[in-house]
């Protein structure tokens, strides 16, 4: 006779908890964005909220899409590209240059233009990286000095007449009334996203932010990883380049100066939201994207122009002290 079986039951499986705050925290820059959109619909019903304005907000904007992306990959490694504004200006003037003015293939102006961006990186990786000097001042140096080439090259000037084919390949084709501008933007941000989460150039990337004796210490080339993070600046500002030429169809030398402080404060906003405490690509487009609509819907509701300033100051300076407090509250590990 066998002994019954007295086996407790299995425990029902508990459901985890939702964690609440942190949901909040997380997307609570997304819950802004759609509020602000909500209050400039209800107040500009007829301008601000049709299809032709939302499809032109997405679509023009993917110039600071891939700016901010730009930056936020070496800020995660520790570094500051100050020069991420003046590649992408020198990159859409050596397409004008090579193909308005030389009559250059297209594709071949295309492939300079990124050649001239990774020469750029190349630089201010080797500076940083072999003199020991902070990248914030190579960096800055950098830019003045790539501007002044752009400037040189222009001869000050605005230069049109670059191919047509870059413009429709821009933003003359729609799909889904949103120009492909938007589509190569979020794609390079999904890139991006994919890289830092799922590989392990994206860990060894964040270790080093981390701590970069810590991360020399666990084994990481921690130069190599630096160089690396300045060289895709570089390349994904050229390709801003090569999208703000196809976007007007023209190069201006002072044109990137007006993308950097947009962009930074992007960048620091998007590290609020989505993984807070880390700069990364979901939220720097969700960033960027708030920031484009309180900018339109305060111009459209005939606000003056100082008002773009400061919000883009105000927006950058709070977006910092968020990030801040959230990097406090983090725990630091590597590995």
């Amino acid at each position: 006779m066998t002994a019954p079986d007295i086996t407790p039951p299995a425990a029902a499986p508990r459901w985890r908890e939702i964690n609440w705050a942190g949901l909040a925290e997380s997307y609570a820059l997304v819950a802004a964005l759609v509020v602000l959109f909500c209050i400039f619909a209800m107040l500009l019903p007829t301008t601000f909220f049709t299809w032709a304005n939302v499809s032109t907000m997405l679509g023009s904007q993917a110039v600071l899409v891939f700016l901010t992306l730009a930056l936020i990959i070496p800020l995660t490694t520790g570094d500051f590209d100050l020069s991420v504004a003046a590649i992408l200006t020198i990159s859409a003037m050596t397409i004008a240059v090579l193909n308005a003015r030389m009559g250059v293939a297209l594709p071949v102006a295309i492939l300079a233009a990124l050649c001239v961006g990774a020469i750029a990186g190349a630089a201010n990786a080797f500076f940083i990286l072999y003199f020991r000097i902070p990248s914030l001042i190579v960096t800055l140096g950098m830019g003045t000095f790539i501007n002044g080439l752009t400037l040189w090259m222009s001869n000050s000037a605005t230069i049109g007449g670059i191919d047509f084919a870059l413009v429709m390949a821009v933003v003359g084709t729609r799909f889904l009334g949103i120009p492909l501008a938007f589509y190569y933007a979020i794609l390079m941000a999904a890139a991006i996203w994919y890289v830092f989460g799922f590989t392990a150039m994206g860990r060894r990337l964040l270790f080093v932010g981390r701590g970069r004796e810590v991360a020399r210490l666990s084994g990481i080339q921690v130069d190599r990883v630096r160089f690396a993070s300045l060289m895709a600046s570089a390349m994904i500002a050229a390709l801003a380049g090569v999208l703000y030429a196809g976007t007007i169809g023209a190069a201006d030398p002072n044109s990137g100066n007006t993308f950097l402080l947009p962009a930074f404060a992007a960048a620091f906003l998007g590290a609020t939201a989505i993984t807070p405490g880390r700069f990364n690509p979901v939220g720097s487009v969700v960033a960027v994207y708030f920031i484009v609509i309180g900018i339109t819907g305060l111009t459209m509701l005939g606000i003056q122009s100082f008002v773009q300033n400061l919000f883009y100051g105000g927006a950058l300076v709070s977006a910092v002290a968020l990030s801040q407090l959230v990097r406090k509250r983090e725990e630091q590990q590597v590995g």
